[in-house]
């Protein structure tokens, strides 16, 4: 019997191993490659605030499970893991329902000989009053939609009415992170685009955009050399950028920040802090931190388990430190994830072998954050050219070249390739913002 190789989550970093390992292991009959996930498609996540703000069509631009486990030699199942037992060797899977409640796929468990979670994160709202109640996260598609859809209503309202009012609508951003920066661009961008199509009850100008963040600058884990420039972007777009300002409740129609301060805001996006999902901590006895993340080894094994592996947002990964500094986990970023999929193709290929599994080192390239088509700005970082600031044009084009490069990882260079073409053709005759 095949060795069972089980991936639990199919974000980037799990489609990918899962993908890789399919067209080695899987397609040479070396080993069962079978990917988990909750739900039937992918889309990238760093791309949800651009399904957010509509100038990203999700249909479009999603990949179906089902179709790409076909075409790279590894079977998907549908299920969402709620338990492990480590003794049988075993993940439980609930009851998946369909759309009308009854139930879709039954609970079931599955057995793996190497387990991986690749399961991401979820936002932390810190245990913030009000904040689930009326926030929305952008951690799923469907949560991009729902926003999407709340800010297009207003518009719907607004062009419906008698147009003897000034219309308008505030947005309240909370976390000055990339998700919560690119967001507050992309909304203004939306705000032209729907008043050139027409919906202009609501001018751009009337579009107020407030983006509050907690620590004394945004993109607090960048460098400031980056952030700089994106703060003063921002606020020559019009955005109004609150810093020092933690957010102690949220209410229906508000903001309020632990100074007293009242933020209106119809709409509101909580975009600040991380966590695992809940049901990851202390799974099955494994070792988990404070927000929920499995603890790992440098050779992305759970510290009490060689047969689980853990990668992604949803693992702490110490790395080496120098002489005199704290060991810190990897941060959890996108570049990451890829970096540790690289890593474990090559370690469940070792570890069929009986040969010793390498340890994972992370690589800074750099960070790049698109501010819409208004600029981007960012910092590329290598052995031979050192840390190499970019701006403008040039930063947006390796900005989108980091999609293109997931893209191949998954699809290969010639279906990348069509799939370019096809977005150039589908400009001519597709709206500029999704309008529905």
């Amino acid at each position: 019997m095949n060795h069972r190789i089980v991936i639990v989550g199919g974000g980037a970093g799990g489609l990918e191993l899962a993908t890789r390992l399919g067209k080695t292991l899987g397609k040479r009959g070396q080993a069962d490659i079978i990917l988990v996930d909750a739900n039937l498609t992918h889309i990238w996540k760093p791309l949800l605030h651009e399904v957010a703000a509509g100038s990203l069509n999700s249909s479009a631009d999603e990949l179906n499970y089902v179709a790409q486990a076909n075409w790279n030699h590894f079977t998907f199942q549908l299920g969402r893991m709620q338990g492990l037992d480590r003794e049988a060797k075993q993940i439980h899977l609930c009851a998946t329902p369909d759309e009308n409640g009854a139930e879709l796929v039954p609970a079931r468990s599955i057995g793996y000989d190497s387990l991986v979670i690749a399961v991401g994160s979820t936002t932390n709202d810190f245990g913030t009053k009000g904040a689930a109640e009326h926030c929305i996260f952008l951690d799923t598609r469907l949560q991009a939609e729902r926003f999407h859809k709340q800010l297009l209503n207003h518009y719907l309202r607004a062009h419906a009415g008698n147009g003897e009012t000034i219309e308008k609508i505030s947005v309240a951003v909370v976390g000055a992170g990339a998700t919560g920066v690119e967001l507050c661009a992309e909304l203004h961008n939306a705000a032209h685009e729907l008043a050139a199509y027409g919906l202009g009850q609501i001018r751009p100008e009337n579009m107020h955009i407030t983006l509050v963040e907690a620590g004394p600058r945004v993109l607090p884990a960048l460098p400031e050399r980056i952030g700089g420039p994106v703060h003063k972007t921002l606020e020559k777009l019009g955005v109004r950028v609150l810093t020092n300002s933690a957010v102690s409740e949220v209410t229906a129609e508000s903001l309020v920040t632990a100074d007293g301060q009242v933020i209106p805001a119809s709409l509101k996006v909580w975009a600040a802090g991380i966590r695992a999902p809940l049901f990851l901590k202390d799974i099955a006895g494994l070792e988990t931190n404070r927000i929920n993340q499995l603890q790992v080894r440098p050779t992305l094994q759970t510290t009490r388990d060689d047969n689980i592996f853990a990668f992604g947002d949803c693992a702490a990964c110490p790395q080496p430190a120098k002489p005199g500094e704290e060991v810190r986990n990897v941060a959890p970023r996108a570049q990451a994830a890829h970096q540790q999929a690289s890593l474990l193709v090559k370690s469940l290929k070792a570890r069929l072998e009986g040969k010793a599994l390498p340890e994972f080192i992370y690589k800074d390239y750099g960070s790049l954050i698109s501010l819409s088509h208004f600029s981007a700005v960012g910092n590329l970082m290598g052995n031979l050219t050192g840390s190499v600031m970019l701006e403008g044009w040039l930063a947006r084009v390796f900005y989108a070249s980091l999609y293109r490069m997931h893209q191949m990882a998954l699809y290969g260079t010639f279906r990348t390739l069509m799939l370019m073409l096809g977005n150039r053709i589908g400009r001519g005759t597709d709206p500029r913002l999704k309008l529905h």
